[in-house]
């Protein structure tokens, strides 16, 4: 993804969607919309994602469905089907990659920050603060790192605006000017950073600069409009707006919070060892959908017995991939293939952006990334 314009203005408050933004929203959406589909005979077309991304309030997303589905029912009724399932998956809902790091970091540096959502009110508030009363118990304590977060989402901004507090919801602009004023300060010092294209609409039209991370990863082209595109949240460079610089990467890498999976190696594309010079270690990924499904398609540093690093593919154009993919690129001299060796991966850092290349060239991995701060997870036991 690249920048689509020169950027020109400095910002002094930030203006944050929620779904498909900041939470992971649309994911239980769509699962949600997936299981009640079955009942209907019907299957989920993941190229149909286009139709709900951005869509709100959730009668809008059902009306969308039965139509376009022909369902043998009218929309208050499959409303009323789906929405308790929905309810009850909200402590589920998931905070993006970035999410937590940006929100901390923005307040951290008295950033003024506010919400704006096409989603009602009350539910911005239960996306936020569900579980700020959480059961220790409860079974959604599996989350409580993001549960901690949640509970400073809500404390961090300065302002929560709603669809239903104003006439029209984006693509207007009201939105954003009403989140403006609220903040008290001029439309043109605030920055928008959205996932869809009524948000990238509405924030041009409030005559601001805008941020996206696209929602529909493969239409790209839809979101043109926008003053930054970015992969996610992780890719934002604050400093470029006039706001405070993260301070956390280091050496070109960015640590996260190490996360694991391992597998038998498996036959890949055909563009390791053989062509690029470099070993690659395919890894199915079955078993690893919804893991995989939190974290980005980009470049991550690994580290194991050998230093790795490891792209995360999706729907990569020049090699047609149909679905996500795992490939660690082993930077390690070896003597012969290791198909069907077991390799086990912690995933301690990101590097960069997924980027498609034109050719094969430039697709040759030139990095050999090595951090000391990396080097106590050798010791890891999930690598013995």
């Amino acid at each position: 993804m690249s920048i689509a314009k020169p950027l020109n203005k400095l910002v002094f408050c930030v203006i944050l969607d929620l779904d498909g933004t900041l939470a992971n929203t649309d994911g239980i959406v769509r699962d949600v919309l997936n299981v009640f589909l079955v009942k209907y005979g019907k299957q989920w077309d993941v190229r149909e994602v286009h139709k709900i991304i951005g869509k709100t309030p959730f009668e809008a997303v059902a009306a969308a469905v039965v139509k376009d589905y022909g369902l043998p029912c009218e929309t208050d009724e499959f409303m009323a089907e789906i929405t308790p399932t929905f309810s009850n998956q909200l402590c589920n809902i998931k905070a993006l990659p970035g999410a937590n790091r940006l929100i901390k970091h923005l307040s951290g540096h008295g950033v003024p920050m506010a919400v704006a959502s096409n989603s009602p009110r009350v539910g911005i508030e239960s996306k936020i603060s569900y579980h700020q009363d959480v059961d220790l118990h409860s079974s959604c304590m599996r989350l409580y790192g993001l549960i901690f977060t949640f509970i400073g989402w809500k404390e961090s901004f300065s302002v929560i605006i709603g669809g239903d507090e104003v006439q029209m919801g984006k693509p207007s602009p009201e939105i954003f000017l009403e989140a403006a004023k609220r903040l008290n300060v001029e439309p043109s010092s605030c920055l928008p950073i959205e996932d869809s294209v009524p948000g990238v609409m509405g924030g041009k039209a409030a005559e601001m600069e805008v941020v996206v991370v696209p929602s529909l990863l493969n239409a790209t082209h839809l979101y043109t409009s926008a003053d930054e595109m970015i992969n996610s949240l992780l890719d934002l460079r604050p400093e470029k707006w006039g706001l405070p610089p993260f301070q956390d990467w280091v050496e070109g890498t960015l640590p996260i919070e190490p996360w694991y999976m391992g597998g038998p190696v498996i036959k890949g594309f055909g563009r390791g060892l053989k062509v690029l010079g470099i070993p690659t270690a395919n890894l199915s990924t079955e078993g690893y959908t919804a893991l995989l499904s939190e974290h980005l398609s980009g470049v991550d540093y690994q580290l194991e017995v050998f230093k790795m690093v490891m792209t995360i593919g999706c729907w990569n154009p020049y090699f047609n991939n149909t679905g996500k993919t795992v490939e660690p690129w082993l930077l390690h001299e070896f003597g012969d293939d290791f198909y069907a060796a077991e390799l086990r991966l912690v995933i301690v850092g990101y590097i960069e952006a997924e980027a498609n290349f034109p050719s094969f060239e430039s697709l040759i991995v030139q990095k050999e990334p090595f951090i000391l701060i990396y080097s106590n997870y050798r010791e890891d036991p999930y690598l013995k």
